[in-house]
């Protein structure tokens, strides 16, 4: 007998810096015709929660947390509160189709995505669908300037919404995607008046998956090392069509995050193994990384092996060294 396993409810990261628009984005999708059962968890920082006040629609779910920064001391509480919906579901006491974890201003995402990945139960039946962060286009490049926080929030981000943008001249805008742009290549870009985004744009689109990513950005490997900022993030890419040596490539990638982990904020590739027929696929936060095995590669295809690092003060000639050494001879 063939046991068909429950798909997986999907996770939508909500970060951003403070005032950037979160909750008026939360609002639009809880207010959205998407006939789906949301649950929403929001984080704020401080004793006295006035977000989920602030948050629309009576028929949700919002589960408060307001101990401190879901990235550091309410992680517990993280786990906790997921682990009560899978129990309410299971006991059949609530349905839930999606999940939308809303970040406090001053948070760190990548705790929170990875969060679903070392807790056996939450990974069984969590995705993180994507991490979506909004930018407040005015005053972010002040808090670009100033917070590493800010910088964090763009480098984890699968989808970037540059809110507010009738609060800026063209030509503001246009430095501001550039540069970030140079922090994060790989994340889809989005502009936006209070936020008014189409839900398809941020709803079931599986963008955690670099597999999905690569395939659709042609500009992935696009050279944004300029710089006229002094910004801590910066983003290096990779392309090599000669065969890497898999273990040389454990080798380093062991090493790397043990010498570089906290630096790393996000890593990941397609890479194109001696020996396999298949495409490896890896994806990285921090300390965290895993590979698997993907689809074969195709007849007319080009075998070739992408990476894309995205961190604090990367040394682009170090990386690109280590990265050549793991050549198959």
């Amino acid at each position: 007998m063939t046991v068909l396993q429950s798909p997986k409810i999907p996770v939508t990261i909500l970060t951003g810096y403070l005032g950037a628009g979160k909750t008026t984005l939360l609002n639009r999708i809880l207010t959205e015709e998407h006939n789906q059962k949301v649950a929403i968890i929001v984080n704020e920082y401080g004793e006295v929660g006035i977000d989920n006040q602030l948050v629309v629609g009576a028929d949700e779910e919002i589960l408060e947390m307001n101990n401190g920064c879901i990235c550091c001391t309410v992680r517990g509480d993280l786990i906790r509160i997921l682990r009560t919906l899978v129990f309410s579901m299971e006991q059949g006491k609530k349905t839930f189709n999606r999940v939308f974890i809303e970040t406090t201003g001053l948070a760190d995402p990548a705790p929170v995505a990875q969060t679903f990945f070392m807790d056996e139960l939450l990974s069984e039946k969590f995705e993180v669908d994507s991490i979506v962060t909004v930018v407040d286009s005015k005053h972010i490049a002040l808090h670009l300037n100033h917070h590493d926080e800010a910088q964090e929030q763009i480098a984890f981000a699968d989808v970037i919404i540059l809110n507010k943008t009738d609060l800026v001249s063209k030509e503001t805008l246009s430095e501001l995607d550039r540069r970030i742009r140079q922090m994060n290549p790989t994340a889809k870009r989005f502009y936006a008046e209070n936020c008014n985004i189409e839900m398809e744009h941020i709803l079931g689109i599986h963008t955690f998956d670099v597999n999905h990513k690569l395939e659709v950005d042609p500009h992935f490997l696009d050279d944004h090392h300029h710089h006229d900022h002094d910004d801590k993030v910066s983003s290096i890419a990779f392309l090599e069509e000669r065969p890497l040596d898999l273990e040389k490539v454990n080798q380093w990638m062991s090493e790397l995050v043990q010498v570089k982990g906290a630096d790393l904020l996000r890593y990941k590739g397609i890479l194109n193994i001696q020996g396999i027929h298949e495409r490896l696929v890896f994806q990285g936060l921090h300390m965290l990384f895993a590979g698997r095995v993907d689809r074969k590669w195709k007849e007319n295809e080009t075998r070739k092996s992408e990476l894309v690092f995205i961190g604090k003060d990367l040394n682009k000639e170090e990386l690109e060294q280590q990265f050549k050494n793991c050549i198959a001879n």
